[in-house]
């Protein structure tokens, strides 16, 4: 039984400018129907190992694979769907323009278009031209693009800002289609716990390193930590100054205390407060997992 062939392969890859290194080794894989979330603070390389899959940069050294073709080569680049915030839209074309120039440069009939701008809920805009448009339309243009050349990669940069709630599901349950037909998803993103509903795997680069590869949950049993949610009359020093607690931060009325002794921190807090309420813990969630692994690199470093 053969192994699947990788959608995106990246091995060694080290790139610099000037004396700034932003990628120190990467390597990576996205298979065929996966998400990977790549996060990580600015700063951390995202960008540029982005650029490098979509061939718009050149390896310094290492490599960049998209089903074993160079992503410079343009019948590489229609195997390739991107959606990335940097990319700005000419203002005199329409909608429908865009999108039909998109199908077109990647190798799809005009027709296409129709299909996608449906699914986008943007048929009723195709006649819009972009300055018309709302900051989520322009981002559901972007996606539409992105997906109507039926790419076997998707590289999406923040794909869901500006779109509100049911729009973001929306885009979610499109791409779960896309993902059961094969489509490989690479997608950079702020927003970790929504990553964390939807990704396979999450990689979290810094300082042009990977620091963890693994499934969001894999990533959170890592950490021992739970969080105290109440409302109290203790103060912040006295909150402190509890056994076990590693930090204290306050919303609205109410105090989030981050312990790694849920159990024994209760204990006191009921002794010290009998008036103690709306008590709640929680687990630890992706957002702190990659907190915590970042912080631990920057101390080190």
């Amino acid at each position: 039984m053969g192994t699947t062939q990788a959608v995106l392969t990246v091995e060694g890859l080290r790139h610099r400018y000037g004396e700034t290194v932003a990628l120190d080794g990467v390597d990576l894989r996205v298979d065929p129907g996966e998400c990977v979330a790549l996060l990580g603070p600015n700063g951390a390389g995202k960008s540029t190992l982005v650029a490098l899959a979509v061939g718009l940069l050149v390896p310094q050294h290492g490599t960049v694979r998209i089903l074993g073709g160079d992503p410079r080569r343009a019948a590489t680049r229609r195997r390739l769907g991107v959606a990335q915030q940097t990319l700005g839209f000419p203002n005199t074309l329409t909608v429908n323009e865009l999108v039909t120039g998109a199908a077109v440069r990647g190798g799809r009939r005009p027709a296409a278009a129709g299909p996608i701008l449906a699914e986008l809920g943007l048929t009723d805009l195709a006649p819009r031209r972009v300055p018309k448009l709302s900051g989520g339309q322009k981002q559901r243009v972007q996606l539409a693009m992105a997906l109507v050349t039926e790419p076997d990669l998707l590289i999406l940069d923040e794909p869901t800002v500006g779109l509100d709630t049911m729009a973001r599901r929306h885009f979610w349950q499109i791409l779960a289609r896309r993902r059961a037909q094969g489509t490989a998803v690479l997608v950079t993103t702020h927003l970790i716990e929504e990553s964390a509903a939807v990704a396979d795997r999450v990689v979290v680069l810094d300082r042009g390193r990977i620091l963890a590869d693994a499934p969001p949950q894999e990533l959170v049993s890592r950490l021992p930590d739970r969080t105290v949610t109440a409302r109290t009359g203790m103060d912040q020093a006295e909150l402190e100054r509890l056994p076990d607690v590693l930090s204290v931060r306050h919303e609205h009325d109410l105090v989030k205390i981050q312990t790694r002794s849920p159990e024994d921190l209760l204990r006191v807090l009921l002794d010290r407060d009998p008036a103690l309420s709306e008590l709640r813990v929680q687990d630890a969630g992706l957002e702190e997992a990659v907190v915590a692994l970042t912080a631990g690199e920057e101390m080190a470093a």
